[in-house]
């Protein structure tokens, strides 16, 4: 009877022990918000995220092969591809790719670009700083007659997914040669390892352009170019920005929560803007580990907005946040019964 007790006992604590660290890996996007959020809840709460910055690319790799508990994606899957899987989706929380450059005696701010303009210096068309399609949009400014160094992402990434969607909206030419996807052949430039590799390079490398994630520009004092959205209006990313391109996102009406929110319509709107999605297996073989992700995120969505703020991103308004709970109902442990 007394061994029986201890090994009853010695069970709950094992599985207690076992769900006292979730595991996930992907987007470098949303990384800056989930290692706080982590670190918040581990202090209430005791447990522990371990999230591994590789790229929306590698993110999915892992969620598929069951080797984390949630996969993080910046580039969300197609229904159908979901269904194959046996995986869902929800969205986390939003902010926005932003064109960040380095340039001697030009801060953040002074730089203005379009679409087609972005697209042509990514497909190596643009080469110099002092080029007529820059110096149309900045009539003002003293170009220099230096070469352009493009960087971007060497790995599979949703923050690359999010910029080439968008330059495949705004350039036909970009989209017949190029296309989209989280990894793409590109025409030109140098390939930095994550959010973090780009912003490396683009400080080494004065006449560097690249594009990050808002957040690491902000951290490691980049200058951003102001890019002219849907309505005509030339805009710098901000929270109010990438809030006004999240305000018309009717996510009700998405099918698997599959949204994309570039190029949105409205004047103050931030044009590369994107949420960051979360995948979990619908059947899960770890329910307890499962029920530790979903109350990891229902604590961050209950009180998380703040500190996302405080880092620019746009926290997922509330009625998103009960269709996210409704969607949970979906994750299941292999009798059939919600985890959660």
């Amino acid at each position: 009877m007394q061994k029986a007790l201890l090994a009853a006992v010695f069970g709950v604590f094992a599985s207690v022990a076992a769900a006292a660290n979730i595991t996930g890996a992907g987007a470098t996007f949303p990384y800056p918000i989930y290692a706080k959020w982590a670190d918040a809840y581990k202090k209430q709460t005791g447990i522990g995220m371990n999230y591994q910055s590789i790229g929306s690319g590698g993110g999915i790799k892992q969620i598929t092969a069951k080797t984390v508990d949630f996969g993080a994606s910046d580039m969300p899957m197609k229904p159908e591809d979901l269904t194959k899987e046996g995986l869902m989706q929800f969205p986390a929380i939003m902010g926005g790719d932003v064109p960040v450059y380095n340039l001697k005696g030009f801060t953040s701010g002074q730089l203005k670009f379009t679409g087609e303009l972005l697209a042509d210096i990514y497909l190596g068309k643009v080469k110099k700083w002092n080029d007529p399609a820059i110096a149309a949009l900045n009539p003002d400014a003293k170009l220099p007659n230096d070469s352009i160094s493009v960087v971007h992402r060497s790995d599979g990434s949703g923050t690359t997914f999010i910029w080439v969607n968008y330059l495949s909206k705004m350039s036909p030419e970009w989209k017949q040669k190029v296309g989209e996807g989280t990894s793409v052949q590109w025409p030109t430039g140098v390939g930095g390892k994550g959010n973090e590799g780009v912003s490396a390079y683009v400080q080494q490398i004065n006449g560097a352009i690249g594009y990050v994630e808002y957040a690491y520009a902000k951290q490691n004092k980049l200058a951003v170019g102001q890019v002219k959205n849907r309505d005509g209006n030339f805009v710098m990313p901000n929270i109010d920005t990438f809030r006004a391109a999240a305000a018309g996102a009717d996510w009700a009406k998405a099918p698997g929560m599959y949204l994309i929110l570039t190029e949105q319509p409205g004047k103050n709107s931030w044009p590369i803007s994107g949420a960051s999605f979360i995948l979990m297996h619908k059947i899960q073989t770890k329910a307890e580990n499962a029920k530790e992700v979903l109350k990891f995120f229902d604590w961050c969505f209950k009180n998380g907005d703040q500190m996302a703020t405080d880092l620019d991103y746009v926290p997922m308004p509330d009625p998103v946040v009960k269709l996210i709970g409704s969607a949970w109902k979906d994750i299941k442990d292999r009798s059939g019964k919600a985890v959660y």
